[in-house]
C-alpha cells in the first residue's frame, strides 16, 4: 500500500514538471524599469528595443556599447527559495561583463536575514569579469562568499556567469564563435616532425617568445595612472629584459625529443594519462613566471593557460623540473620547468592558445598593481594534419542547463563534504540511540550526560557553525515547488538541509516528529539548554493547567495553516511572516540583526527559563507541520507499563514537554522523543512499578535463602537429639 501511494506521488511529481510552464518571450523586459543604463554600461544613456532572443542594446549617443541581458533568460537561475534569482547584467562587445543589478529574487536568508547590501557588493565585483577567463565550475574559495549565504551566492556566480558565455555565443564575439560553424579542424600528428635544434623549433614556430624590456614595462605601468609606481619603476638601460619567456607544446614526440632529448621525454611518456597533454616553459630577466605562491598554496599564481572559453592555472602536481634542454644551440635559462594540461581540463593541442602572465608592482605596503601580458601559440602546421568533424548531435539547451545544475549542486556538496561526514556520523549516532534505547537509558546519568553533550552539539556544529537550522520556509518551498517547476537539484543545493529532511522524513515514519525536534533542531537544543541553566541557578519552573496546556497545543497549528495558506497566494509574503520562527536570529545570524528581531528572538527564549521548551511547545509552526505527517509512523517505540496513568503520574508529571497524558498515553504530536520517560521506565529509585517489582524480587530471594538455610541446620531441639549429637562430636 505504501509503496503503491509513493510511486503514485512520484508519478504526480513528474506531470507536474513535465507541464510546467516555459517563459516563451524574454522577461527582461519587465525589469529594464528597475535599472537605469548607466548602471549596466558605464556612460551609457539610453536602451535600444528589447530583441528576440532576450537581449537589449545599451546605448550612447545612438552608439551600441554594450548588451543588457537577464539571467534568467537564458540559464536556470533558481535558489534555494525554489523561486529565480533575476539579475540584470551588461557585456561589451570584447565579451567582458560591464554591471550586474539584482532586480529580483526570493531567498529568505536575504529577505529576512542578511542585508541585501552584502549580496550587492558580491554582485558588484563581476564588474570588469572578461568573460573568456571562465573555466568551468568554480571553487567557493574563488567567490565572494557572504556568511551564511554560500548557496546563494554560488547560484549567483553559477547564473552570471554561464548567462554571459551564452550571451556572447548568441553575439558571436570574439572568442565565442558559432558551435554550428564548424568545418574541418586539425589534430595533432603524433608521427610528424624530426629531431632538430632550438633555432629551426624557434624559426617554425614550435617555440614561441615572449619579450619585455625596461621601458616597455615602465610606460605600460605609468598607463594605468596611478603616480605611485613611478617610485618603483624598473631600474636599468630601458634595453634589458624584464620578461623573456619562451614555451613549446613538448607532448608533440619530435618537438618534445627535440628539447627535452630521448630519456627525459621516455619518461614524460610514462606520466601522461590518456588525454593528457604537457607544455615547456623557460624564463629568464628579471621577472620570475613561477614565483614562489606554488611553494605556499600548491597553485602557480602567475600565469595560466587559456584556450577559447576556458582556462587552466597550474598546481605543484602538475610541475616538473627540466634538468637541461637537449636542442642544440638553446639559451640559458635560470628557470626551465615542464607542466602537465590533465584531460579534464578539455584542452585541444592542435587549437590555438596563450599563456596570460600576471605582472605585479608594489605601490604600497601591501598594495599592488598588475598588468598582464599574452604569449600566444599555435602548434605550426608541420606537426597537424586536417580531419573531418565527426557528425556530433548538438545537446539541447535543457540538456545543458541540467548538466550544469548538476554540477553546481554536486560542487556545493563537495566544498561541505567535511560537514556532511559529520552530520551523517551524527545521525547515525542518534539512530543508534533510538534502535537501542533500552540499552542508552539504562543509566540516567550517563543518559543525561549523553544527551547535554548531543544538544551541546545540534546547537553549536548544526546550528551555529553549519547553519543548518529547518524552518518552516522550507516545507513552505516544498509545497510552491510542487504547484510551479519542480526540480530536484533545487533541494540539493544546501548539502546539510537537504540531509536533515531526508532524515527527518524517514524519522516521521519510525518515531514521529521527535527526532528532529528533541535532538535535530539547533534552537530546540538553545531553549533546553538554557533551562537546564536556568534550573542549575533555581528560576522556578512553572507548570500550567493542563486544560489550558492541552488547549495551548493548537497554537501552533493554526500558525502553520496559516502560513500555508499565505504562501498559496504569495510566497513572499508568507516568507515574511514566517519571521515568528526566531531561528534566523538566533542560530543562523547569532543574534547579529536589527534590534526588533534580536527582541523577538529573546522573547521566544525568555518563557523557555521557566516552561521548558515553551516555543515548542506551544508557537513553533515547524513543529505543527512536521506533526501532521508525523500521525502516519508505524512504530510504538516507547515502553509503558499497564499502571502508567493509573493509578501513576510520574512520568505524565515529569515529561519535559507534557506531552503525557494524565491517563497515561503519549501524544506523538507533541513528543520530543527525550526518552527521559524511558529512563523512569528503567529507574529502580523512582519509578513505582520498578521498585515494587524490586521488592516482589527482593522478598522472593530473601525466602529462598531462608529454606535454604533452615534445610541445612539440623533439629536440635529434643533433649536426646542434643545429647546423641554430644556424643557423636566426641567420637570424632
Amino acid at each position: 500500500m505504501i509503496r503503491a501511494c509513493l510511486n503514485t506521488i512520484e508519478y504526480l511529481l513528474l506531470l507536474l514538471w513535465l507541464v510546467a510552464p516555459a517563459h516563451a518571450e524574454p522577461l527582461i523586459g519587465k525589469f529594464l524599469d528597475a535599472v537605469s543604463p548607466s548602471e549596466i554600461v558605464s556612460g551609457a544613456t539610453a536602451f535600444g528595443e528589447v530583441t528576440e532572443n532576450g537581449l537589449v542594446p545599451v546605448l550612447a549617443a545612438d552608439d551600441v556599447v554594450g548588451w543588457a541581458f537577464l539571467t534568467s533568460d537564458f540559464v536556470p537561475t533558481t535558489g534555494y527559495s525554489g523561486k529565480p534569482i533575476h539579475i540584470v547584467a551588461g557585456i561589451s562587445p570584447d565579451a567582458v561583463l560591464t554591471g550586474a543589478k539584482l532586480v529580483k529574487h526570493s531567498e529568505p536568508i536575504v529577505l529576512v536575514g542578511i542585508p541585501e547590501s552584502e549580496i550587492l557588493k558580491v554582485i558588484q565585483h563581476y564588474t570588469g569579469f572578461d568573460l573568456h577567463d571562465v573555466s568551468g565550475p568554480r571553487e567557493a574559495g574563488d567567490l565572494e562568499i557572504v556568511s551564511g549565504a554560500t548557496v546563494t551566492i554560488m547560484v549567483i556566480d553559477d547564473s552570471i556567469l554561464r548567462a554571459g558565455v551564452k550571451v556572447a555565443r548568441s553575439l558571436s564575439l570574439a572568442g565565442f564563435a558559432d558551435v554550428e560553424a564548424v568545418g574541418p579542424r586539425r589534430e595533432v600528428d603524433w608521427e610528424a616532425g624530426s629531431v632538430t635544434d632550438w633555432k629551426t623549433l624557434a624559426g617554425n614556430g614550435a617555440l614561441r617568445h615572449l619579450s619585455l624590456d625596461v621601458a616597455t614595462i615602465n610606460a605600460d605601468f605609468a598607463a594605468l595612472g596611478d603616480t605611485r609606481s613611478e617610485k618603483h619603476a624598473e631600474p636599468g638601460p630601458d634595453s634589458d629584459p624584464v620578461v623573456d619567456v619562451w614555451t613549446a607544446l613538448v607532448s608533440q614526440p619530435a618537438i618534445g625529443r627535440s628539447l627535452l632529448g630521448d630519456a627525459a621525454y621516455a619518461n614524460l611518456e610514462k606520466r601522461l594519462e590518456p588525454g593528457d597533454e604537457a607544455i615547456a616553459v623557460f624564463g629568464g630577466g628579471r621577472w620570475s613566471f613561477k614565483g614562489s605562491g606554488y611553494v605556499r598554496g600548491g597553485i602557480f599564481d602567475r600565469f595560466h593557460l587559456i584556450q577559447g572559453e576556458t582556462s587552466f592555472r597550474f598546481r605543484d602536481r602538475n610541475h616538473t623540473r627540466i634538468v637541461r634542454i637537449a636542442a642544440a644551440d638553446a639559451p640559458t635559462f635560470p628557470e626551465m620547468d615542464l607542466f602537465i594540461v590533465p584531460a579534464a581540463a578539455g584542452f585541444d593541442p592542435a587549437e590555438p592558445f596563450r599563456l596570460q602572465f600576471l605582472v605585479s608592482r608594489a605601490v604600497g605596503p601591501i598594495e599592488k598593481i598588475f598588468l598582464t601580458y599574452d604569449l600566444g601559440y599555435e602548434l605550426p602546421d608541420t606537426y597537424t594534419r586536417n580531419i573531418a568533424p565527426p557528425p556530433v548531435a548538438e545537446p539541447t539547451a535543457a540538456a545543458t542547463d541540467s548538466q550544469a545544475r548538476d554540477a553546481l549542486w554536486q560542487r556545493i556538496w563537495q566544498t561541505k563534504r567535511t560537514e556532511v561526514v559529520v552530520l551523517a556520523a551524527a545521525l547515525g549516532l542518534l539512530t543508534g540511540i533510538f534502535f537501542f534505547q533500552s540499552f542508552a537509558t539504562r543509566n540516567a546519568r550517563i543518559f543525561d550526560i549523553l544527551r547535554t553533550g548531543y544538544l551541546v552539539f545540534t546547537l553549536i556544529f548544526v546550528g551555529w557553525i553549519a547553519n543548518a537550522q529547518l524552518s518552516v520556509v522550507n516545507v513552505l518551498a516544498v509545497a510552491n515547488a510542487l504547484f510551479s517547476d519542480f526540480r530536484w537539484e533545487t533541494f540539493l543545493m544546501d548539502p546539510l538541509i537537504f540531509i536533515l529532511w531526508f532524515a527527518v522524513a524517514a524519522a516521521l515514519l519510525f518515531w514521529a516528529r521527535g527526532a528532529y525536534c528533541g535532538w535535530l533542531c539547533p534552537f530546540g537544543a538553545l531553549q533546553e539548554l538554557t533551562n537546564k541553566i536556568a534550573r542549575y541557578f533555581k528560576v522556578p519552573q512553572v507548570t500550567l493547567p493542563w486544560g489550558l496546556h492541552e488547549r495551548l497545543w493548537a497554537v501552533k497549528y493554526m500558525l502553520f495553516l496559516g502560513l500555508f495558506g499565505v504562501s498559496l497566494y504569495s510566497f513572499e509574503l508568507a516568507e515574511r511572516l514566517a519571521e515568528i520562527e526566531p531561528f534566523k536570529t538566533a542560530i543562523i545570524l547569532k543574534f547579529a540583526r536589527p534590534l526588533p528581531y534580536v527582541l523577538l528572538a529573546l522573547a521566544c527564549l525568555l518563557p523557555g527559563l521557566f516552561i521548558e521548551r515553551f516555543y515548542c511547545r506551544y508557537v513553533c509552526p515547524l513543529g505543527g507541520g512536521l506533526a501532521i505527517p508525523a500521525r502516519l509512523h508505524m512504530f510504538q517505540w516507547l515502553k509503558r507499563y499497564k499502571e502508567c496513568g493509573n493509578p501513576c503520574q510520574l512520568c505524565a508529571t515529569d515529561c519535559p514537554v507534557g506531552a503525557i497524558h494524565p491517563t497515561g498515553e503519549i501524544n506523538p504530536n507533541e513528543c520530543i522523543s527525550c526518552l527521559n520517560c524511558q529512563v523512569l521506565y528503567q529507574d529502580h529509585a523512582r519509578c513505582p512499578v520498578v521498585i515494587k517489582t524490586d521488592r516482589r524480587r527482593a522478598q522472593a530471594a530473601a525466602s529462598v535463602a531462608s529454606l535454604a538455610t533452615h534445610s541445612e541446620r539440623p533439629n536440635l531441639g529434643h533433649p536426646n537429639q542434643i545429647a546423641r549429637e554430644k556424643q557423636r562430636r566426641e567420637i570424632q
